[in-house]
């Protein structure tokens, strides 16, 4: 009779500590995902650390989720229950302001550690023209779009992910007036320099050659790391044309192919979720004429990221939720390049 207690006693401990250990994480906060919002951007957005929340989400959400890590627009998820981790009892004392940083504005300047698995990778991240030079011009109503001020902000975005994964980055054209920004017209300035603070020549060849210099310099003091060159531009075609994102790499550089590829992969991907039934045109080939693809060291991708002429592509560029899913979608390949090459 004993043992039969103690039989049911233990049991009923058992299927408690189940129960706990799943409704632990219920919370009555529901929230709606917004536009191209990931686990870690709904966790950041409503103040839960990725590193602890993460699974607690996951668990709460297990039949609205896939093997993506994007959310899905418009749908509503539970938040986990806030976990408190305890104070450990030796003091670390962190170092000051080791995680903001000013290039991104004030929105934007502290970036969120949220995991390592760009560890040990260098990017050089370069926007195109900027300046005395615009770049690819477009009329927006009665506004004009400028190819210099859409890729830099994107190029932020981007340089801003990769951070937060643990990567080394350095963004050879800056703009210490122009953070991240979020308006839908971005206002054209000719305040952007190099990395060395040095102002953009208006002559063509020599404004390539400076960031070329400034990308090669660098190169050779990393000599031996994992390093790997992300140019991006807007381009310009008749206004008719609607065209998706296209990638260049050098003809003799089989990385510089690899990291295209993983991230044209992506946007297939991207593309077939998010557009279904809108085939994808964007590709990947080699175009060892333009400047920097054939005079920079790292390998290379070159990115197009639409016309600026082109309405519907406007629309890229115009909606800052549509800039921040371009830098995610091309940092996601780029995790997965650094993956595969690890190997």
């Amino acid at each position: 009779m004993r043992f039969r207690v103690f039989s049911i006693l233990f049991i009923w401990l058992l299927l408690h500590s189940f129960y706990d250990s799943k409704g632990q994480y219920e919370n009555d906060d529901i929230v709606v995902a917004q536009e191209w919002e990931g686990i870690y951007e709904i966790l950041l957005r409503n103040e839960l650390a990725p590193k602890v929340h993460k699974k607690p989400f996951i668990e709460l959400n297990r039949n609205k989720l896939n093997n993506d890590t994007l959310l899905v627009a418009g749908n509503t998820y539970q938040l986990p229950r806030r976990i408190h981790t305890p104070i450990p009892e030796k003091k670390v004392i962190p170092k000051p302001n080791s995680n903001v940083y000013p290039i991104f504005g004030k929105k934007y300047e502290k970036i969120p550690e949220i995991d390592n698995r760009l560890d040990g990778a260098i990017y050089y991240l370069v926007s195109g023209h900027g300046g005395p030079d615009p770049g690819a011009m477009g009329n927006y109503g009665s506004y004009t779009l400028s190819e210099d001020e859409y890729a830099y902000d994107v190029t932020l975005r981007l340089a801003r992910n990769l951070i937060s994964h643990g990567a080394t980055v350095h963004l050879i054209i800056q703009d210490k007036h122009d953070g991240i920004r979020d308006d839908a017209i971005l206002k054209m300035d000719k305040q952007e320099t190099t990395i060395s603070n040095e102002k953009l020549p208006l002559n063509q060849k020599e404004r390539l050659k400076q960031r070329a210099d400034e990308v090669n310099k660098l190169y050779y003091q990393n000599k031996g790391s994992f390093q790997r060159l992300i140019a991006i531009h807007i381009d310009s075609r008749s206004k008719g044309q609607n065209i998706d994102v296209f990638f260049y790499h050098h003809q003799n550089s089989t990385s510089g192919k690899n990291l295209a590829g993983e991230i044209h992969k992506i946007f297939q991907s991207k593309y077939d979720r998010h557009q279904p039934g809108r085939n994808y045109h964007g590709t990947v080939s080699a175009r060892s004429g333009l400047y920097m693809v054939r005079n920079t060291l790292p390998p290379i991708v070159y990115i197009e990221l639409g016309n600026i002429k082109n309405y519907r592509d406007q629309l890229r560029f115009v909606i800052s939720d549509n800039r921040q899913a371009l830098a995610n979608w091309i940092e996601l390949g780029i995790i997965n390049d650094y993956k595969k090459s690890k190997k």
